[in-house]
């Protein structure tokens, strides 16, 4: 009876623990239709209208001086004086630097020589002229050929004259291009060479530079996909790494019409009227441009696009089923992303699409 005693509860004990793991497995039996009645819930969707927000677009952008010349010498000659240094301001018009050529000094005293002699000359021939002329009104005093050759000769000689002044003036004008001017007013950003140099036209070397930064320039590339938005007259709010703390405003005024070929993307030119000196060019800048469509378009939640396999597209209910409209994307606006496609107002897409949403699923 002992035996059968011990028996009896490890039975017991045993029946018990079958009953728990079934009532274990009962319960997970059981979760498995609510994950399932989760999977089968309705796709959420929202309708779209059109709409025309302006959407700001970052771009890195250069400041160029509205003028920047490098001045070279025009003939062979060496540096006489120099008045300007490196941060000089200058005037238009304003002395730079005086050359002097040696050669050249003595061509325009040979070409001033010329011109006296060819004056006497024509003085002469002018005087036989009129004397053979006033004769010549005496019938047969003269010789039509003798009067002839006179006036031809006269003619020869007064050419003669006007040749040598031309070459005077000539050499002259080159004798003027030994005064380097300014040829607007600006500061001047390079200086490489000293008194005493020699320099010529062969060059690669600029004598000076002279750069005009009260009116900069804001190069900018504006991408293929946003050039139709950018119109000249917007405008643009730049900074620059250098003056964090100041916000400046340029005007777009030009624009290259056509696009980078490596870059696909076209140049825009904002002027600034620079008034702060410490706003320097070629400093990087960081710009904001307003992009505003010339009509309403389609914005559309970001999730609500598909990009996949089977190309760019939403999914729209088209009478309880889910239809592909494929789209083209446009500008980005927050969580939003214009699009373009056969879309009309009021149309129900899916919120939160996906590629694992085929077409023809019952949208409830």
């Amino acid at each position: 009876m002992k035996f059968k005693s011990i028996i009896l509860p490890a039975i017991a004990l045993l029946f018990s623990a079958c009953d728990q793991n079934t009532k274990e497995n009962n319960g997970a039996t059981k979760e498995t239709p609510k994950a399932t009645k989760m999977g089968s819930m309705p796709l959420m969707t929202i309708p779209i209208a059109k709409m025309n927000p302006t959407v700001p677009l970052q771009l890195a952008g250069e400041l160029k001086p509205d003028q920047e010349t490098a001045l070279f010498a025009k003939v062979q000659s060496y540096v006489k004086t120099i008045h300007v240094d490196i941060g000089s301001q200058v005037s238009k018009g304003q002395i730079l630097m005086v050359l002097e050529a040696p050669e050249l000094q003595a061509q325009i005293a040979n070409a001033k020589a010329k011109i006296l002699s060819q004056e006497a000359i024509y003085t002469a021939t002018k005087a036989n002229y009129d004397r053979m002329f006033r004769a010549s009104q005496t019938k047969g005093a003269i010789a039509r050929d003798a009067l002839d050759q006179i006036t031809a000769q006269k003619l020869s000689d007064e050419a003669s004259v006007k040749a040598a002044r031309a070459a005077y003036t000539e050499i002259q004008d080159i004798n003027q291009y030994l005064i380097i001017r300014a040829p607007f007013s600006g500061i001047i950003t390079s200086r490489n060479t000293d008194i005493g140099a020699y320099v010529g036209p062969m060059g690669g070397t600029p004598l000076l530079i002279i750069q005009n930064s009260s009116k900069l320039r804001l190069n900018l590339s504006v991408p293929e996909a946003h050039v139709p938005y950018v119109a000249i007259g917007d405008t643009v709010n730049f900074t620059v790494r250098a003056l964090p703390e100041k916000n400046f405003q340029a005007t777009i005024t030009r624009k290259s019409g056509t696009l980078d070929l490596k870059l696909r993307s076209e140049k825009f030119e904002a002027d600034f009227v620079n008034n702060d000196p410490d706003l320097k060019p070629f400093m990087v800048a960081e710009a904001k441009v307003q992009l505003k469509n010339s009509k309403a378009t389609f914005f559309i939640p970001r999730s609500a696009l598909v990009e996949g396999n089977m190309g760019i597209y939403v999914i729209k209910n088209a009478a309880g089923s889910a239809k592909f409209i494929p789209v083209k994307k446009g500008r980005i606006l927050n969580d939003k992303i214009e699009v373009f496609g056969e879309l009309t107002e009021g149309d129900q897409l899916i919120k939160m699409a996906n590629e694992e949403i085929t077409e023809g699923t019952p949208i409830k």
